[in-house]
């Protein structure tokens, strides 16, 4: 991606971060001379750069085409428009503030067993986001249907070969246009707006 150096990102414990929060991921292989897209949901795992857990329906012409292929990944955080009408300088143009993150690597088909594990993992996680209701769990299923579960989807891993972030947040403006624009995000009160607004509180 496109990434100015005063919006640019490679600490990896911020792309972490970015990558937990907003786990579903869009994937992107080049196949037969165009690009093929899937949506799925990620665990994140390993040491360094880190490796993905996902898994897509069998169904799916993308998981005919992935394994062993080079995969883009695209993680977007919160965006919202910023009029210039926020700015305390004057003679600005419109832009975009938004959080995204991106990696590539090599795709590998995962055992049923491995994807089993994806599964308890994948939910595990986000029950953990709805405490404090009890978890639910995949024990909770009777094993004919978790078969029937595993006999419908496939199960890959993307070890991370360059994981890269952008953070473009007004970084670049002067702390008065910066203050502007972040009540004016908290004022319109949707929650992509508000949402870039707490994130560009925390880098000011």
């Amino acid at each position: 991606m496109y990434r100015p150096s005063v919006f640019s990102v490679d600490e990896l414990g911020i792309l972490h971060a970015i990558i937990r929060e907003r786990v579903f991921a869009t994937f992107a292989v080049a196949h037969e001379g165009r690009v093929c897209l899937a949506y799925a949901p990620v665990v994140l795992k390993g040491e360094g750069k880190g490796t993905l857990h996902f898994h897509l329906a069998r169904g799916n012409s993308f998981a005919e085409v992935v394994d062993n292929a080079p995969l883009t990944v695209s993680f977007m955080g919160p965006d919202a428009y910023v009029s210039p009408d926020w700015y305390e300088t004057e003679g600005r143009a419109p832009t975009w503030n938004y959080i995204a993150v991106e990696g590539t690597g090599i795709a590998r088909r995962l055992s049923r067993e491995e994807t089993l594990t994806n599964l308890v993992e994948l939910s595990g996680q986000e029950e953990e986001k709805l405490l404090p209701k009890a978890p639910w769990k995949l024990d909770k299923m009777p094993n004919e249907l978790i078969e029937s579960l595993l006999d419908g989807i496939a199960g890959f891993s993307l070890p991370f070969a360059s994981l890269e972030g952008k953070i473009k947040l007004s970084q670049d403006k002067s702390p008065g246009d910066i203050a502007g624009v972040i009540a004016a995000l908290e004022a319109r009160g949707d929650m992509a707006s508000r949402a870039v607004a707490a994130a560009m509180r925390r880098r000011t």
